[in-house]
């Protein structure tokens, strides 16, 4: 760890609000070597956004370009952070309700050597580059992983096309997108690449991995469905994927935690192992959709109607139904040519899946709500 960490018995929490590049690296190391943890402030939030964020939390002080703020009125001493604690970051609030998890210095320790040497990465010979927003963990834990193995790191200050290729022609090796930044640039540019957030493309190059975690987990723990070293899997009795290893977080900032006395984190996911033993993820217990008494899961439809030639997205949702409780209507996103029909998408539907996902409503749209990592904003 290239740090010095001082174990305050007073941990502060600091928002850096420090551009994208070394001066951000430079921010952490301050923070950590004072002994407090720190949140990245997201710059593209305009200020009453950023005001409430700050609140939510629980934020002591603000480093920037002009050096520390402290803040009379947003602190939380009702929930104070303990030594040790590293890092609290907002969730990617998919759901709609965003939680502040609160991550150790442990927990990003074991994330940044386990992921690691998921990819082999080498020091001596690898260079991360750090395009996605810091204020997500998928971005930050790039910057994470690279201090923590001593691995050189390139930081944007967004994703560009132009700027992600230059940089991997000018030596970086490894990098961490979203599905949607993955199809606009050349792959073969890069050594590995991991894709998290939104659905990973069915069809991918070999040196591009998929990867399933979380806020909560530190980065991505499961990689082309198979979980990294440290890391177990297993399920409760409604098939809920509970998680266990060394890179959890401690708690949410209020003191809530769902890891039982056991260690087992409950993600709020729902899965299963296939046939080869690898994870398989139907999606999040609040999207399933329940219609006719029988469980719709729109990841797997999702997945499906991606696959046409002349969908470029889609989401699927449940809808009041008097008679079915719940109807299943798919959101599509054109390709281009023909737009898909009702019928044909229910008849390739029932062909891969049980006929009760076959949606019984096509709306076809411009564009998908979605979070900064890509992932879809169902509750919109």
């Amino acid at each position: 760890m290239p740090t010095r960490v001082m174990l305050n018995s007073v941990v502060s929490l600091v928002a850096i609000a420090v551009p994208p590049g070394p001066a951000f690296v430079d921010a952490i190391r301050r923070v950590w070597d004072g002994g407090d943890a720190f949140c990245v402030l997201d710059p593209r939030l305009p200020k009453p956004e950023a005001d409430a964020a700050i609140k939510a939390l629980g934020v002591d002080l603000i480093l920037d370009d002009d050096g520390l703020t402290t803040l009379s009125t947003f602190g939380s001493p009702a929930d104070p952070l303990l030594p040790g604690d590293a890092l609290v970051m907002a969730t990617s609030g998919s759901t709609g309700h965003p939680k502040a998890v609160v991550h150790t210095h442990s927990s990003i320790n074991a994330s940044a050597i386990a992921t690691s040497a998921a990819i082999g990465a080498q020091p001596d010979s690898d260079t991360w580059l750090a395009c996605l927003p810091l204020s997500h963990i998928g971005g930050l834990s790039v910057v994470l992983r690279a201090l923590h193995t001593d691995t050189p790191v390139e930081i944007h200050s967004g994703f560009d096309v132009t700027d992600v290729e230059q940089a991997a022609r000018n030596g970086a090796t490894l990098v961490s997108l979203v599905t949607r930044a993955l199809r606009q640039i050349d792959s073969k540019l890069f050594r590995s690449i991991l894709i998290g957030g939104a659905a990973p493309p069915a069809s991918r190059p070999s040196n591009v991995i998929a990867t399933y975690g979380m806020t909560e987990t530190g980065s991505g723990i499961v990689y082309n469905r198979t979980p990294i070293d440290g890391v177990e899997i297993t399920f409760d009795d409604d098939d809920q994927i509970l998680l266990r290893g060394p890179m959890l977080f401690r708690a949410y900032r209020g003191g809530q935690t769902p890891i039982d006395d056991q260690g087992w984190f409950e993600t709020g996911d729902f899965g299963r192992l296939g046939p080869d033993g690898a994870l398989i993820v139907d999606g999040r217990g609040g999207d399933v959709i329940i219609s006719g008494g029988e469980k719709v899961w729109p990841a797997r439809a999702e997945a499906l109607l991606r696959s046409l030639p002349n969908v470029s997205d889609a989401m699927v949702v449940g809808e009041r139904h008097p008679e079915w409780g719940q109807q299943v209507v798919a959101h599509v996103v054109s390709a281009g040519g023909e737009p898909p029909s009702l019928e044909h998408i229910r008849e390739l539907v029932k062909l891969e899946l049980p006929p009760w996902y076959a949606p019984k409503k096509l709306l076809l749209v411009d564009d998908l709500p979605k979070t900064a990592n890509g992932k879809l904003r169902r509750p919109r």
